[in-house]
């Protein structure tokens, strides 16, 4: 049977309209690093041309030699800025940083990994090959809400998330902004895209 983790793992579930409070467990991701605007970044379109066609063969290598099966998550980011109004009021995207992410199952070790990595470098079609690592991302507590609409549109919810429903839920935002895209950016027209969008943070101690 082929393993869907987004079903498995439950915190690949998000409503419109409201923000949820969930606790992520620690998951492993293929990841690479970069910075600057992702529509113009040659960087950032290099990253995504480089991380599916490795979690395609981590994925094939899964089957033919342990024969588990799984379907490729969608494709993930996170994202900080030194200022964070750069996301919400000031909206100035020559000042992100991001990490594009791809969640692997618990059972693919770095081995496997590199393994597949091999394999890819072998065909020459994934140009940051050199750039991409495999590491645990430990979000914890995190708040969440399902974006319907273009990137673009996100500032508002973005700015609710930040300065209304996390301070007045006593809690504070302690990792970096992130993103699962669940719709292909490539075949969606812009106003159905399907984004998550999360938050982790920490609850506040009350005083005194």
């Amino acid at each position: 049977m082929k393993t869907d983790l987004k079903k498995e793992l439950g915190t690949y579930d998000a409503r419109r309209g409201r923000f949820d409070i969930l606790t992520v467990p620690p998951l492993r991701y293929l990841m690479i690093d970069g910075h600057g605007d992702p529509n113009t970044a040659e960087r950032y379109r290099d990253a995504v041309q480089t991380i599916y066609p490795v979690a395609y063969a981590v994925k094939f290598l899964s089957k033919l030699t342990l024969d588990r099966d799984y379907t490729v998550m969608p494709l993930e980011a996170l994202w900080w800025a030194d200022d964070m109004d750069a996301f919400t009021t000031a909206r100035d995207k020559s000042q992100w940083n991001w990490t594009v992410l791809n969640l692997v199952p618990e059972w693919i070790t770095d081995d496997h990994v590199s393994e597949s990595r091999e394999a890819v470098q072998r065909k020459g079609a994934a140009p940051l090959l050199e750039a991409l690592r495999v590491d645990t991302l430990d979000e914890g507590l995190c708040v969440q809400t399902l974006h319907v609409g273009s990137f673009d549109d996100e500032a508002p919810v973005l700015d609710a998330l930040h300065h209304t429903f996390i301070p007045q839920s006593g809690l504070r935002m302690t990792g970096r902004h992130h993103e699962i895209y669940l719709s292909d950016a490539r075949r969606t027209a812009p106003e159905k895209l399907r984004t998550i969008l999360r938050q982790p943070v920490e609850r506040v101690a009350a005083a005194g």
